[in-house]
């Protein structure tokens, strides 16, 4: 796998904490109900995968052995 595999995936990873944080920050609507879905843990489940990742990418591929 090239390294631009990693980075594609640690962007679509970045983009996808970008919209949980913004979904997680909003304020409560009480009128449409509680939220169901766990956006501010989905945010850091996405950070994380983006860091590690990126750092796939930034090492490279496996020496052959």
């Amino acid at each position: 796998m090239s390294p631009l595999h990693p980075l594609i995936l640690a962007a679509a990873s970045a983009a996808v904490a970008t919209l949980c944080g913004w979904r997680g920050a909003r304020p409560p609507d009480p009128m449409r109900g509680p939220r169901l879905i766990p956006w501010r843990f989905l945010m850091v489940l996405a950070g994380a995968a983006a860091v590690l990742l990126f750092v796939a990418a930034v090492r490279g591929p496996a020496p052959d052995q």
